[in-house]
């Protein structure tokens, strides 16, 4: 199906700004110590109350709330069309929707297409017989002659990417936990089954989805060894990284699938969106992008988080993707998320803030992860308290995931405010001072800074729906780009280093915001060489 270019732009991802909530962490109401949909619910306001005072929020991305052992928190799923008990249940989902759209909320799922639970029916009749008829809904193969797995694949999350089944004598594929066997998305009855899943939550209201894994999900069919990879260091890097996973992952069949996933959404509505969760680089990224003819899908645009603290590495790779993109893709920027260490720990609150004003600045959809907005950090957990499985099964290669994941910091109450019974993981020890109640009064805070660029960011017109336009700074330490619309055009300059810095660029216009500063609104500038204070990033109106 493909839409017309007015009906893409009026697609809601063209305003949004994602906030994603990891809803074990974010607010608990019943007291067992884990976040639950009714406490997403109470905290809507917070996320969007229609006023200035709220976080300005349009969009809310909820990692897995479906049935699960809990393997691996939720995206180990027993059931795609219930939601787990911890959480809530439909009725309870229903009405977070329904009070979401009230505020002008759009709520994205978390769609998890390449494995299941090995608690799932499916898998349960798969492995029951070689001749049941889902036998072919996962990845069964012979073992080699000498009884060892078929091919030398790897788990993500460390050891072989296959586990015999005795009973049946076969092995089975998992690209992350044996509790979570691969669907053979080339089977044709698995794709139909999954878009119905799809089809399930666009009934119930849901406005869209991030696809988690979505590069696993066409294997060789041939199923050839990963060739090695010769950069690999054994004495730092993770066992995953010893092999080019050129075979395992990423095959060119992909687009195909992804496209048949965009239809899906294009038959219920051209206002749905979809992003796919993808490490790439720019030439997969536009694979990716020209997969769905509908314009409906983008890869995860992760390389913000990846990239060196250079002004001309950031300079670089933004050119090039805003150069690269087709005219209805839309452009997206991550600096966070549950997998990756936060944003304030990686870079230093100094360059959190302005990592924040980049990212709200450029074209496209940015996702904020829960807690980032108010400077929160790493939580460091001893050995003894780590409970992700990927931490437990690979210490010592900082792969562990529980630190990124601490319950959202509410006031200064026992437990931040998260919940009255015992966290499911700790609460950071800065909580006392870094909380939504603290910082909400604090004009010069994390929060007040992130609800001005938003707020800002809502109501211009240049940011909202201007383009993106390079320049050049005349400093390897100053990223500086334009972004221009009919009626505004606007300057943003970012200095990368910790030392006072001059752009070489004639200016005529208001200071609109500046990082060292709550409140955004200023002094007019008219200068031939803009000064930048040490992490200062300006934000300037032209005349």
């Amino acid at each position: 199906m493909e839409l017309d270019n007015k009906n893409i732009n009026k697609n809601w991802s063209r305003r949004a700004v994602v906030y994603q909530i990891y809803p074990r962490s974010f607010k608990d109401t019943d007291g067992d110590g884990v976040g639950d949909l009714k406490g997403v619910m109470e905290k809507l306001d917070y996320l969007n109350d229609g006023t200035e005072a709220s976080l300005g929020i349009t969009a809310i991305w909820l990692n897995p709330v479906y049935k699960s052992p809990m393997k691996d928190f939720g995206y180990d799923i027993s059931d795609y069309r219930d939601i787990d008990p911890l959480f809530g249940d439909l009725a309870i989902f229903d009405r977070l929707v329904a009070e979401a759209h009230k505020r002008g909320i759009k709520v994205i799922m978390d769609f998890v297409p390449n494995h299941t639970s090995s608690e799932h029916p499916w898998f349960q009749e798969s492995k029951s017989s070689k001749n049941n008829p889902k036998r072919d809904w996962y990845i069964w193969k012979d073992p080699k002659q000498d009884g060892s797995p078929p091919n030398n694949w790897l788990s993500v999350f460390g050891g072989s990417a296959w586990m015999l089944d005795e009973e049946t004598g076969q092995y089975y594929m998992h690209s992350f936990l044996p509790d979570q066997p691969d669907l053979n998305w080339r089977n044709k009855d698995v794709r139909d089954e999954m878009a119905d899943v799809l089809r399930f939550w666009l009934k119930r209201g849901v406005d869209g989805f991030r696809t988690d894994a979505v590069y696993h999900l066409i294997k060789d069919d041939e199923f050839r060894d990963d060739p090695p990879n010769p950069n690999y260091e054994a004495s730092k890097d993770e066992p995953y990284k010893a092999l080019l996973h050129v075979y395992s992952q990423g095959r060119p069949e992909l687009a195909k699938t992804a496209n048949t996933l965009c239809n899906v959404l294009g038959e219920h509505s051209s206002n749905i969106y979809m992003v796919s969760e993808a490490y790439l680089g720019l030439p997969q990224m536009m694979e990716l992008y020209k997969a769905c003819d509908n314009s409906l899908h983008a890869p995860f645009n992760f390389n913000l988080m990846m990239l060196p603290w250079n002004a001309a590495a950031f300079k670089k790779f933004i050119d090039e993707y805003e150069e690269k993109l087709g005219p209805d893709d839309w452009p997206n920027y991550t600096l966070g998320n549950h997998d990756r260490s936060r944003l304030a720990t990686r870079l230093g609150q100094d360059r959190a803030r302005l990592a924040a004003m980049m990212q709200f600045t450029l074209r496209g959809m940015p996702f904020v992860y829960y807690g980032d907005e108010l400077g929160m950090e790493d939580v460091p957990m001893p050995a003894d308290a780590v409970i992700d499985p990927w931490g437990k099964n690979m210490p010592g290669f900082g792969v562990g995931r529980d630190p990124e994941r601490t319950p959202m910091q509410w006031d200064g109450s026992s437990h931040a405010g998260f919940t009255i019974g015992v966290p499911w993981l700790p609460v950071a020890p800065d909580y006392k001072e870094k909380n939504v109640e603290r910082e909400s009064r604090d004009p010069n805070s994390v929060l007040s800074f992130y609800k001005e660029l938003i707020h800002h960011r809502t109501k211009s017109p240049a940011l909202l729906i201007g383009s993106y336009k390079p320049m050049e700074s005349g400093n390897e330490h100053v990223f500086v780009f334009g972004r221009e619309g009919a009626s505004e055009k606007l300057l943003v300059a970012i200095n990368f280093s910790d030392s006072e810095q001059i752009a070489a660029l004639s200016v005529n216009g208001t200071l609109l915001c500046n990082t060292h500063r709550g409140q955004c609104g200023g002094e007019k500038i008219q200068t031939t060489q803009l000064k930048l204070n040490p992490h200062e990033g300006l934000i300037i109106r032209l005349n």
